[in-house]
């Protein structure tokens, strides 16, 4: 069996002390890739890094709507080359968040429409962050011919409709700790009703720590029990979704070794 948490923060603070410790117990809980995402520059830079120490340690490089109101046509340019790197799998995490509000609306307008272009030119898929901005998202995705480059909905919170929508547009969506929330019904019913073909799972290390790790830092030998539970919800094998969540991750990324 082998698990792939397919959007992780290994650059954050949360791991400086123990980042070799933290990735020992990932492998011993069958997780066989870890991508790591980039937020802004020096973090997309680190999640290089990390992708150069560590052979099973992908990376995704972008600027987060939160750090949208730096985004410049010199950030475009620093993004290009980063993204020419061979573990560069994708751009992300990019999008639209209305919940924290730290960049003004246009400013997160123009940040997601530019990466949007960058992953078009590049040939990457993107990695969606969406946050009480459904609605501007799709718009954008629409204007920007953003469905045709393929992708996923990173930490998906929707209902089924928009998740049905995102499948039909060729998007998969991610699911993370939150499904074992007692409160996520909601999250529950959309892994019930959409097929595992469209599923992938992450941990969004350190944050989100699934039951029974919740309250504490999250790491991605925790996926194992986000992995169970979307297992007990379709009523299937942890090891049948393992191979086929795999199989989703490895199709929209192309790890090239």
């Amino acid at each position: 069996m082998t698990l792939i948490d397919t959007h992780a923060h290994l650059d954050m603070p949360q791991f400086e002390e123990d980042l070799d410790e933290v990735l020992t117990r990932s492998r011993a809980k069958s997780i066989s890739k870890i991508i790591t995402i980039g937020t802004d520059i020096s973090s997309s830079k680190k999640a290089i890094s990390l992708t150069e120490k560590y052979d099973f340690v992908w990376a995704a490089v972008g600027i987060h709507p939160h750090d949208a109101k730096d985004f410049t046509k010199s950030t475009y340019s620093i993004l290009k080359g980063l993204a020419s790197h061979p573990k560069v799998v994708a751009i992300g995490e990019i999008g639209l968040d209305f919940y924290r509000d730290l960049s003004p609306h246009e400013r997160q307008f123009y940040a997601f429409r530019s990466q949007i272009n960058l992953a078009r030119e590049l040939g990457k898929p993107i990695i969606i962050h969406c946050r009480e901005a459904a609605s501007e998202v799709w718009e954008i995705l629409k204007e920007e011919d953003g469905f045709s480059i393929g992708g996923v909905w990173h930490c998906f919170s929707g209902d089924v409709n928009l998740a049905n929508a995102c499948i039909k547009e060729g998007f998969l969506i991610s699911i993370g700790g939150v499904v074992t929330f007692p409160k996520a019904e909601r999250l529950r019913e959309v892994v019930k009703e959409v097929s595992l073909d469209y599923i992938l799972l992450e941990t969004d290390a350190p944050f989100l720590a699934p039951v029974p790790m919740r309250g504490k830092r999250n790491e991605p030998s925790f996926l194992y029990f986000i992995a169970e539970e979307v297992a007990r919800i379709k009523q299937k094998t942890i090891d049948e979704v393992a191979k086929i969540t795999t199989k989703n991750a490895e199709h929209l990324f192309k790890f090239r070794y």
